[in-house]
């Protein structure tokens, strides 16, 4: 019996009424994101293991998706295994016996390790391939693990038929030891996007030559997370991101709120908060708390203030090594009221030691000024000082989205400064800054406040009824002058009962029905029913479209 099928947690199926929700969204943000001078671009699902990894500190890097090479990987790097630990074994015994004292490092560098690469290359075994851990820190441990059991087991003392199972031995302890450090870089070298900014920053840095700076870049694609699935929360989703590389201007920063604003405020959904902090801000309060070299613990457990509270925060910082009387330095930050004006006031004091925070602190007035002098149409700019967004490549202003305060989720969008990402592959002194809108949250939250206009549809504005043959022909050649119009509209493509065409119109939600018989092909007209209403009217051609547009 065949198994039900399913999907994978985290993923989902979407309908055409979800899918037309979704695309509605998705070409406002477009629309607005064009507005602003953005243009687009699309990168792969999949980067190199070595461009996403390291990128998103210890936490994102945990939630990336990696992918198996293709072939028996496991079984190669196993069989290979096998003959490093039986050469080693054989070169040890030999070389006891033949030196009958400990080892000399000046032998094994220049004999086991060329003697086993030989070795291995004459029966075309092979570990790694370029870009991954060499293969002599491979054999570096294989050597050192095998010198350690050499203490528990006299080697010599084994004849040659007692190897075989001495060599099993040891490559379950040594493969149950290493298989994570050395097995996952064999077997998989690429994985599935984290996100869309390193995607991005890999992109300038490759294609430099070919870009005018500034430059300003949107993207609309599905990133990957190995997360926990919840509410709101999954392992595929879409991010559009808007950013701007090769400026350090905080006008940059300035009219990103203002996209924000002009793209919720587009959506309905009027009163999201958007908050704002400084990377700088962090490390100036760090290193005022004398907490400077726990300067991601400090901000990765304050940006969870809002997840697990006051008490869990400072808890967590006890246990990353913060002392409790730096985290009795930050306490304002808890209760951290006022305007904004009052918010960078306040800033400045607990700051003035720290050239770093005062310098967050500036950048903060000069943005929230201007987009509150510029105004803004429906949403609202925060100051947040225990926000701290989790990627470790934001060094300046940072931003996060909540909704509006009726509906229960998580932010549905964040972005910040960054002002060396493209630095750590090669391409130094670029700057950039940008922000994501979260299409999934979006979509929940724009449903629950039934901010969906009623005309976003996926489905046909009209059904032509099919009698046969003759009366399809006519429709089509109508269909054809319609959709040439930019109208919806679809043929049944059976002689079925009409009650059965009508049930599928109705099913489908399409509100019209054209109905064509033989009186209407003799008078080059159309019947036109209204499925909601029950009205039907004959008309010509030209009344068609302009009652179906």
């Amino acid at each position: 019996m065949a198994s039900k099928p399913s999907i994978p947690k985290g993923t989902r199926d979407f309908s055409p009424a979800e899918v037309a929700k979704r695309q509605y969204i998705i070409q406002i943000i477009k629309n607005n994101f064009e507005k602003f001078g953005f243009q687009p671009i699309e990168t792969p699902s999949f980067e190199n293991s070595e461009t996403l990894m390291g990128k998103y500190g210890e936490e994102g890097d945990r939630l990336i998706f990696k992918i198996l090479n293709s072939g028996e990987y496991v079984s190669k790097f196993n069989d290979t295994l096998v003959e490093f630990i039986r050469f080693s074994i054989i070169y040890h015994k030999d070389y006891l016996e033949k030196k009958n004292e400990s080892f000399d490092m000046k032998d094994y560098d220049f004999l086991y390790k060329k003697n086993l690469t030989t070795y291995l290359k004459s029966k075309s075994l092979y570990i790694f391939k370029d870009g991954t851990i060499s293969e002599i820190e491979l054999l570096d441990d294989v050597f050192y693990f095998i010198l350690k059991r050499l203490k528990k087991d006299n080697l010599l003392s084994k004849s040659d038929s007692e190897l075989d199972d001495f060599v099993k031995i040891i490559f379950a302890d040594f493969y149950y030891e290493l298989k994570y450090k050395y097995l996952t870089g064999y077997i998989s070298e690429k994985a599935l996007r984290y996100d869309l900014t390193v995607p991005f920053a890999r992109y300038v840095v490759q294609h430099q030559n070919d870009i005018e700076f500034p430059f300003k870049r949107y993207q609309i694609q599905p990133v990957w997370r190995a997360d926990r699935p919840q509410k709101g929360r999954f392992r595929e989703f879409f991010q559009c991101d808007a950013d701007v590389v090769g400026s350090k201007s905080l006008w940059q920063e300035v009219e990103l709120v203002q996209l924000y604003d002009t793209v919720f405020t587009e959506l309905g959904l009027k009163g999201v908060t958007v908050k704002i902090n400084n990377r700088k801000v962090l490390s100036g309060i760090a290193e005022v708390i004398g907490a400077s070299d726990k300067l991601i613990d400090f901000t990765v457990a304050l940006d969870k203030l809002d997840k697990i509270g006051e008490d869990g925060v400072k808890k967590e910082m006890i246990e990353k090594g913060i002392g409790a009387e730096a985290i009795e330095k930050v306490q304002p930050l808890f209760n951290f009221t006022g305007t904004i004006a009052e918010k960078i006031e306040k800033l400045g004091l607990l700051l003035t030691s720290s050239e770093e925070g005062m310098k967050g602190a500036e950048e903060l007035r000069f943005i929230c000024e201007n987009v509150m002098k510029l105004g803004l149409s429906s949403a609202i700019l925060d100051l947040d000082v225990t926000l701290a967004r989790g990627l470790n490549y934001y060094t300046g202003a940072i931003f996060e989205v909540a909704p509006p305060k009726e509906v229960a989720m998580g932010s549905i969008g964040g972005g910040g400064r960054y002002d060396d990402l493209t630095g750590i592959f090669g391409l130094k002194n670029m700057s950039g800054v940008g922000i994501s809108f979260g299409l999934d949250r979006i979509y929940l939250v724009v449903e629950e406040l039934n901010l969906f206009p009623e005309t976003v549809t996926a489905t046909s504005q009209a059904l032509f009824i099919n009698y046969g043959d003759a009366e399809a022909f006519y429709a089509l050649q109508a269909i054809q002058k319609l959709r040439a119009a930019g109208i919806k509209v679809e043929l049944y493509p059976d002689n079925a009962k009409m009650a059965k065409q009508f049930q599928h119109a109705d099913k489908r939600n399409i509100p019209f029905a054209v109905i064509i018989g033989e009186q209407e092909i003799a008078s080059n007209s159309f019947s036109l029913k209204n499925l909601v209403s029950g009205e039907q009217v004959s008309l010509d051609f030209e009344g068609l479209k302009n009652a179906l547009l």
